[in-house]
């Protein structure tokens, strides 16, 4: 995936492994590559985020691991072409992150979307209680997927406010990483960026297998999955 670019694959890395990690924007990130004696654009950077941080979350995916079976699920805001869109995401309840999903709508027609999405990511270690708000969309969508045989019926449903603390609290670090892009075009774009923040936020708190809270162990560990070895690695 790396062939016929002009970049080597540690600069690319580099590039989408700081820009989802750190919370700046392409112009800072240029400047910084500058120092390193690399001149870049800010347009290529994007492109570079675009097309492997969806490919960085894939991958680390197989090293996810094993989550609580108490869920934390909700949404906040994210503005995307100028309109306020909705990321759903749900943590166990130590904080670990499960999965995410960027929709137009605050509803059922998203909210059932995005169980699913979870209990599949999740298919070894099922929910057995979903902690949500009030909103009217999660028992519908709980209930047809318990209906479907997707979810036990034996799993609980709640809405204590308290207990979303940590959700909430999530949202607020995840945002502050979102903000320099100032909001994103498209909703494709907002979903590519968006996965390499959530990913490269799993990284850094260790909650990924083989990989320690540690820098050097990050570069590692980014670089094996690309199959990339280095000096830096």
């Amino acid at each position: 995936m790396f062939k016929r670019r002009r970049f080597p694959v540690e600069i690319i890395l580099l590039c989408v492994r700081w820009y989802c990690k750190y919370g700046i924007s392409y112009r800072d990130l240029v400047e910084m590559m500058e120092e390193r004696g690399v001149e870049v654009d800010p347009s290529t950077i994007m492109r570079w985020v675009h097309r492997f941080a969806p490919e960085l979350e894939k991958r680390v995916r197989w090293y996810q691991g094993y989550r609580a079976t108490s869920w934390r699920v909700d949404e906040t805001y994210v503005k995307v072409g100028g309109r306020w869109k909705y990321l759903f995401r749900a943590v166990d309840k130590h904080g670990r992150l499960i999965d995410f999903m960027l929709a137009d709508r605050r509803n059922t027609r998203a909210a059932y979307p995005f169980l699913g999405k979870a209990l599949t990511t999740m298919r070894n270690w099922p929910p057995s209680s979903i902690t949500t708000d009030q909103l009217g969309s999660y028992p519908t969508a709980i209930g047809r997927l318990q209906r479907e045989g997707k979810l036990s019926v034996d799993v609980k449903h709640r809405t204590c406010k308290y207990l979303n603390n940590i959700i909430e609290a999530d949202h607020g670090a995840l945002k502050r990483v979102i903000r320099p892009t100032r909001g994103f075009q498209t909703m494709n774009t907002a979903s590519a960026t968006i996965k390499g923040f959530e990913v490269m936020r799993m990284i850094r708190r260790g909650h990924c297998l083989t990989c320690k809270p540690h820098v050097k162990d990050e570069v590692r560990f980014v670089n094996k999955l690309f199959d990339v070895y280095s000096s830096a690695a």
